[in-house]
């Protein structure tokens, strides 16, 4: 033992378990009367989002929730899931957010998988919700959230309690609870499975508060900034942002629908700063009609995720005044790892290129500790040549605790030390990342391998063209061949010869899809297309 580690232990005094708990009470005691969330009508201030929480918390505790427990919730982006971020954690409990778009089937496993004691739900999703309780064995204790701004006439009553009653039941004086150790879980998200159940992923107090403050320095968020949540609060926990936004006094807007007419209302009501979107969504944004549009006052910074965004639409978005940041993540990395971070050296580069750069998914966080391109079987890295395709492997705190009740899954994504994406990518010489498919989505044609988000990228080019999403199609020659579906602009018609000839243009032969269907891209609730929807076809 060296001079350095005698007397001079851990105690009460240097060390406290890292949580992002305590964002909340410092803006409380330093901003009290500053606008913290807004939703419609209704604005809080951290002083009234702070006793609110902590009531919250107390009424669970009256009701037998604590340490270890699971709370879930199926809520629209509204102030009751960003109070969720912290009521829950405040009792020892675990957060589990839970995808509203899921069907019954789906919600009753991981209410039952998880073993929710509490389900706080928003009474427009009482279809699905009511079958999925009906299917359970057990009781759980449902909570309802009343929402005005729903549609009324369709939400019947799901649960005994209300969330507003509820809360009144707790005492603003509640003593809650830090985490005891900061490896103690915080929070549950299930991922979608595309094939058989979902798995539940667990973050600890450490990991969501290190995402936080990684957050804030990879983005160069200001203080005071205005955040329009656009990313549902259900995924990956809004990417983190409920416990980032506090931490830098800024202003959470909540967005209860992706409606673009109403994004820009927001932007221009709220002087909205920064928003994180999938690629769809933005997507959106630059296809909507003139009249739904409003002239931004000022810069509007972007995050996008996801999916792998085409290059075109850096150039759609900054046109009309937003500056988009790529990034990358899984839910097992708590939301994003990878920035591509903007090198000056880049600026005398022609647009086009710029925006292909813009398109990699780039390089580490600043709290994450390794990416690499790996080959999965002999775990050694490919060379840095844009070319060699391997597995994004990640390391770090930000990586989850593991799979909930799933051992030999949580073994097999954390073999040899790294956690295994499933993505497959290339190694520029910079040391920038570009992913080129899901594992599952590589098309192998007559031994070739393509990446159907290059095509993507290549069709997306195309003025007609709204989402393009590529998969390959059995083929009797070549063993796969690329098959393209269209979501076409409106007004702009195009038919599959010219698209095929427009490939043509920049694309090897073999890359070149060889059949397009014009249709509506089936999509998850955050934007990512479904392409096994899209394989099923065949």
């Amino acid at each position: 033992m060296g001079h350095y580690d005698i007397n001079l232990d851990k105690n009460n005094a240097n060390y406290v378990p890292l949580t992002p708990l305590t964002f909340l009470k410092r803006a409380k005691e330093i901003y009290p009367n500053y606008e913290a969330v807004i939703y419609e009508d209704r604005k809080y201030t951290w002083d009234q989002v702070y006793k609110r929480t902590v009531k919250f918390a107390s009424a669970l505790n009256k009701i037998g929730v604590g340490k270890g427990d699971t709370v879930s919730f199926l809520a629209f982006n509204t102030p009751e899931i960003f109070e969720g971020h912290y009521s829950v954690p405040m009792t020892g409990a675990v957060l589990n957010t839970i995808n509203i778009r899921l069907d019954a089937k789906t919600i009753a496993y991981i209410l039952d998988h998880s073993e929710a004691k509490v389900l706080v739900v928003d009474r427009q999703l009482h279809v699905e919700v009511k079958k999925a309780l009906s299917s359970l064995k057990k009781k759980i204790i449902i909570i309802d959230i009343n929402d005005k701004f729903a549609d009324q006439s369709k939400c019947e009553k799901i649960g005994e309690l209300e969330y507003e009653s509820f809360l009144n039941t707790g005492d603003e004086n509640y003593d809650w609870k830090m985490p005891e150790d900061e490896w103690q879980a915080i929070s549950l998200s299930y991922t979608s499975g595309t094939t058989g159940n979902p798995k539940g992923v667990v973050y600890h107090h450490r990991g969501s508060y290190l995402m936080s403050t990684g957050s804030a320095v990879a983005w160069n968020m200001p203080n005071r900034l205005n955040f329009l949540t656009i990313v549902p609060m259900f995924h990956c926990n809004g990417w983190g942002y409920p416990w980032t936004i506090p931490m830098l006094n800024g202003r959470t807007i909540c967005l209860r629908n992706i409606d673009i007419k109403k994004i820009f209302e927001l932007i221009d009501k709220y002087d909205v700063t920064h928003f994180g979107g999938a690629p769809i969504v933005l997507n959106m944004i630059t296809g909507a009609p003139e009249t739904d549009r409003k002239k931004l006052k000022q810069k509007v910074y972007v995050l996008t995720a996801g999916a792998p965004p085409p290059s075109i639409i850096f150039k759609k978005m900054n046109e009309l005044g937003f500056e988009v940041m790529h990034v990358y993540g899984l839910t097992e990395t708590y939301g994003h790892v990878t920035q591509c971070a903007w090198n000056d050296a880049w600026n005398e580069f022609d647009e086009e290129k710029q925006n292909e750069i813009k398109a990699r998914q780039g390089v580490r966080y600043p709290n994450t500790e390794g990416i690499a391109v790996m080959n999965p079987e002999t775990m050694t890295e490919v060379p840095k040549d844009g070319k060699t395709i391997g597995e994004i492997m990640i390391k770090g705190n930000i990586v989850m605790k593991g799979y909930f009740k799933d051992k030999d899954a949580t073994s097999k994504a954390m073999d040899g030390g790294w956690f295994h994406s499933g993505d497959l990518a290339v190694m520029h010489p910079d040391g920038y990342v570009k992913i080129q498919d899901r594992s599952k989505d590589i098309i192998i044609s007559g031994g070739e391998n393509i990446s159907s988000i290059e095509i993507e990228n290549t069709l997306s080019k195309h003025p007609s063209v709204s989402i393009a999403a590529v998969v390959a199609k059995p083929d009797e020659k070549w063993g796969e061949v690329p098959c393209a579906f269209i979501e076409m602009v409106k007004d702009k018609p195009v038919t599959e010869k010219e698209l095929i000839s427009f490939c043509k243009e920049t694309l090897a032969g073999f890359k070149v899809p060889k059949q397009v269907v014009f249709c509506e891209l089936p999509k998850t609730s955050t934007g990512k297309i479904q392409k096994f929807e899209l394989r099923k076809k065949f």
